[in-house]
């Protein structure tokens, strides 16, 4: 097997740490609320596995193993998970997401440098290291929506921002929402890690590192905070100490250029 570079590492190290705390809920804390606001704990884990084996049967028809599912066979999945009790949600994810992690690992030097992979939802087949990300921003923020359901200062770990901190692919055009109050650039300034680059809320949202010397506003906080900010889960109860926001850069009005998915 061969040794896992630092994407794969950091999906690794998510699955690990999200199973041991799954290993240890009942039925109680499977029907919890979780951080994702129409979902229970179960329909959380219920996501990353039914997301789980579709990412892994597209993994391996990259390799040549079989075909790349279709819509079709990727509802049926989705209605067979949610078609589960709680305990078999949380059981089917424990089995999934590790055969999925165990697939990744098991790749060698050739696949990781030259496997491309059809997502189905991109423009064009991805790299391995893409596709991993993908996955590893999946696996970190739903790992948060399950633990933020019994901690409302849940974070994401230092190494899996430090992976996702403006890793490919770059989505924030899509994930933003343009709001005709805003049209502005907002220095970010961002700690573990730390990073400087500038937000535009323009017609469309972006990011880059042409970094202006007057902006309209600035923001600094945690990268980790920074990744759940645009992706929905930055509200009032779960925005950490330390957060400081300039001019342009409202909390209130960035939550709701980044409302989630």
């Amino acid at each position: 097997m061969s040794s896992p570079d630092p994407v794969i590492a950091a999906v690794r190290s998510e699955h690990d740490r999200l199973a041991a705390l799954v290993r240890t809920f009942d039925e109680a804390a499977l029907a919890r609320p979780s951080g994702a606001a129409e979902w229970d704990i179960s329909q959380v884990l219920s996501h990353l596995g039914s997301g789980a084996e579709i990412t892994r049967a597209t993994v391996l028809a990259a390799l040549g193993d079989g075909p790349r599912p279709s819509r079709e066979e990727m509802e049926s999945i989705w209605q067979t998970w949610n078609g589960m009790t709680r305990r078999q949600r949380a059981d089917g994810f424990l089995q999934a997401d590790e055969a999925l992690a165990t697939l990744y690992e098991s790749l060698d030097a050739s696949a990781r440098e030259n496997l491309r992979i059809d997502m189905g939802f991109l423009p064009a087949p991805v790299g391995l290291a893409t596709a991993v990300r993908l996955r590893l921003s999946e696996l970190a923020l739903h790992s948060w929506d399950v633990r933020a359901g019994f901690d409302e200062r849940a974070t994401l770990t230092a190494g899996t921002a430090e992976q996702l901190l403006h890793g490919e692919p770059d989505l924030i055009g899509w994930i933003g929402k343009p709001s005709g109050d805003a049209h502005a650039v907002v220095v970010v300034t961002t700690t573990e890690p730390a990073s400087v680059f500038a937000l535009r809320l323009q017609d469309r949202i972006s990011v880059d590192f042409d970094v202006p010397d007057a902006p309209d506003g600035t923001l600094t906080l945690p990268a980790e905070a920074w990744l759940r900010l645009v992706a929905g889960r930055l509200g009032p109860s779960h925005t950490p100490e330390g957060v400081v926001a300039t001019g342009a850069a409202d909390l209130d009005l960035l939550r709701k250029v980044f409302p989630g998915y």
